[in-house]
């Protein structure tokens, strides 16, 4: 009994974890992505010894040339004109140098822009709530790391990969001064003014301070400035960042909800094509009875003449005699012919009349005949040269997001794979697609559109500006054919293409389905 009771309790106590919601795991690849906005600030000291580093912390960019970091990170600027900020990103050759253009130290903020020519990744800020518990992760320059790593200020200022670490968020709990999240990813001092990220790598805060203990038994915990106060710390200095309030979503998550959408669609597909057979049968059923009455009608019609037909010819035989016995041979004449062409429709009556094997046939003509008075379904809107112009809506069931715009796309699409009159795509095992790098853009993006199911799709990877020029360089030695080249050349552009994709990760950071129609 007493092992009876043990057992019951552990299977009530596991029964919480059982029922759990799981946990949404953050792919590296995301966070990956979203390191390449992560910058190291540096204060420099431009005097008369030389060129010096004074310190530095972390920011993100907002805009191609315009970063977000702490107040506290370039204040000593304020304090000392022969001080320059300059920007190091984490992926290129070389920095920048930049001026402070917005300063807040009410909330620790602090916006720079660049003062010579650049172009960095900006970062996507996360605009939904942010739930109690969930995982997040700083990225930085911690100067701990750098110097467990031995490298000399000349290091600092060239172009290093962030240090990302992970925790989760503690809600409840804010500062006194401004609104922060506190959380328990770890930083420490140089990781002030980098992001903090959610699972799918959008920024939701920027990390500020940590908690300070006198005895090494204390956990430890820090501060982020909460998006909140860096939305209307951006809104005063009139940038518009680059944001997102959809929920983060894994890949594999939106897989297996796809494959339930095709077992659903397929099941709705066959339930259809059931109740078209039954109303087909219907059909053909209440045919078959028409055309068995139709038969019996024309039976007894054809019978009944043939009847008619032989008592007729009696009868004009009979009177043709006493026309002949009375002396009228005229008459008596007519009345034979009467009574011969009578004797002929009899057995042609008989013999032409409908056979019952005829039904199903009769009953078919019927049917075909009601479908040949049926109107017919309205065309698509197409040109005279066989497009069609549509108008592709965003499905946020269908779809991943962590950083791009989910506008509607307007697509006008011709039967040989020509989009918009100018894009020729490539086909392929899996249809219809194409593959494009922009230049001055870090992702790469596979566009497909599958005109049976009227599906445009979107599978987008966030790369490394290598990563990226390699693309670049593929695509430019293979370049696509212009719109009409015909199904030879779109084959080979889809050879060409699925070369092209061995350079990307087996899975995309976004995926945007669309669904299309004629556009009115």
């Amino acid at each position: 009994m007493k092992r009876f009771l043990v057992l019951a309790a552990l299977l009530l106590a596991a029964l919480p974890l059982a029922f759990a919601p799981t946990r949404l795991a953050a792919d590296p690849a995301d966070i990956a992505a979203a390191s390449r906005s992560v910058v190291r600030v540096v204060l420099i000291d431009r005097g008369l010894g030389g060129v010096t580093l004074v310190g530095h912390g972390s920011g993100f960019a907002v805009g191609p040339d315009l970063v977000l970091t702490n107040a506290h990170v370039v204040a000593p600027l304020a304090e000392d004109s022969s001080m320059s900020v300059g920007i190091v990103p984490s992926q290129g050759k070389s920095g920048y140098f930049a001026k402070i253009v917005a300063f807040s130290p009410k909330n620790d903020l602090a916006l720079l822009r660049l003062t010579e020519k650049g172009a960095l990744s900006p970062a996507t800020l996360f605009t939904g709530a942010v739930t109690d518990g969930e995982d997040v992760y700083a990225v930085g320059y911690p100067g701990n790391v750098d110097q467990a790593q031995g490298l000399n200020p000349a290091d600092l200022m060239s172009p290093v990969a962030p240090v990302k670490t992970r925790g989760a968020v503690s809600a409840g709990r804010s500062s006194k001064g401004f609104e922060t999240i506190l959380h328990t990813a770890p930083i420490g001092s140089g990781n002030s003014g980098g992001p903090l990220l959610d699972n799918c790598g959008r920024v939701i805060g920027t990390n500020s301070f940590g908690t300070v203990s006198d005895t090494s038994a204390d956990s430890e915990f820090y501060f982020a400035v909460s998006m909140r106060e860096m939305t209307r710390f951006l809104l005063n200095a009139g940038v518009t960042a680059r944001t997102t309030g959809e929920p983060c979503r894994s890949l594999a998550e939106l897989d297996a909800a796809e494959r339930e959408r095709q077992a659903g669609a397929r099941a709705q597909t066959e339930e259809q094509q059931r109740l078209e057979a039954d109303k087909r049968d219907a059909r053909l059923q209440a045919a078959t009875r028409q055309a068995e009455m139709e038969v019996i009608v024309s039976r007894e019609n054809h019978l009944a003449l043939a009847g008619l037909s032989l008592i007729l010819a009696i009868l004009c035989g009979a009177a043709a005699i006493w026309l002949a016995q009375q002396g009228r041979k005229r008459d008596s004449k007519i009345g034979s012919a009467l009574s011969a062409v009578l004797l002929i429709l009899s057995p042609a009556a008989w013999f032409t009349r409908p056979s019952i094997a005829g039904i199903d046939s009769r009953a078919k003509e019927i049917v075909a005949e009601q479908d040949e008075g049926a109107p017919a379904p309205a065309p698509a809107a197409t040109s005279p040269a066989g497009e069609t112009t549509m108008t592709c809506v965003f499905n946020p069931q269908r779809s991943r997001v962590t950083v791009s715009a989910t506008t509607d796309v307007p697509l006008t699409w011709r039967g040989d794979g020509c989009a918009n009159g100018r894009t020729q795509f490539g086909l392929g095992g899996e249809g219809w697609s194409r593959l494009v790098a922009p230049q001055g853009e870090d992702t790469a993006t596979i566009a497909s559109y599958d005109p049976a199911t009227h599906t445009y799709r979107e599978d987008r990877f966030l790369l490394d500006q290598d990563t990226m020029s390699k693309i670049r360089a593929d695509r430019a030695r293979d370049p696509a054919p212009a719109c009409g080249a015909g199904e030879e050349a779109a084959r080979r552009l889809g050879d060409s293409q699925a070369a092209s994709r061995a350079s990307l990760p087996a899975q995309p950071n976004e995926r945007l389905v669309y669904d299309c129609s004629p556009a009115r």
